[in-house]
């Protein structure tokens, strides 16, 4: 259950990882089955854990005071799911992270980053490589909900992201770009 992770770091690092760093990371990392539906973080909650996706797919969305689901974030294998803010600052999230299908993760609680993982540098390396393009792919995101029609949003994520459109129902993909499902609906039949 491991590999997969030990593989995203060496993809996302130059530093190899010695056998004792293989060792402490899987002692920390914690397999976890999450069923469809059920909650990793919920609004209120202080996010004390990342999950690294190793088979399924999760969602984090927030709740409007309509009762509106709003998508932030799909996630599948080899992504990560956490409220990053939340796990930095130890304030409140303002999200819901479920599963969205029956999920195998690998959990890493916050202390056992700061106290061991930490040291490991292919860790760091990769954690410095994941930031820069979180940080990189939510200015994208962020430009193309404000410039982008909805057409174009669409376009986009079939060319980056076409898992998505096969993994997630078209509501949810639809709330992830930003439009109607009607309007969703019409987009695709278009295409």
């Amino acid at each position: 259950m491991y590999q997969p992770l030990l593989s995203y770091i060496e993809r996302h690092s130059t530093t190899p990882l010695s056998g004792e760093d293989i060792e402490l990371i899987q002692s920390k990392f914690t397999p976890k089955k999450i069923r469809k539906g059920q909650y990793i973080l919920q609004d209120g909650e202080i996010c004390r854990s990342t999950a690294f996706i190793v088979k399924g797919a999760m969602r984090q969305y927030t709740v409007d005071d309509k009762g509106m689901e709003h998508i932030i974030q799909l996630a599948i294998e080899n992504w990560w799911a956490d409220d990053r803010e939340s796990f930095l600052t130890d304030t409140p999230s303002r999200y819901y992270i479920d599963a969205w299908e029956n999920t195998d993760v690998l959990v890493l609680k916050k202390t056992d980053y700061y106290e061991h993982l930490i040291h490991i540098p292919a860790m760091m390396e990769m954690i410095k490589v994941l930031d820069e393009r979180h940080a990189y792919a939510n200015h994208k995101r962020l430009h193309s909900a404000l410039n982008d029609t909805a057409e174009q949003r669409y376009f986009n994520l079939i060319s980056t992201r076409p898992e998505f459109i096969q993994r997630f129902p078209q509501y949810l993909i639809a709330s992830y770009l930003g439009v109607a499902k009607e309007t969703l609906s019409r987009l695709r039949s278009s295409n």
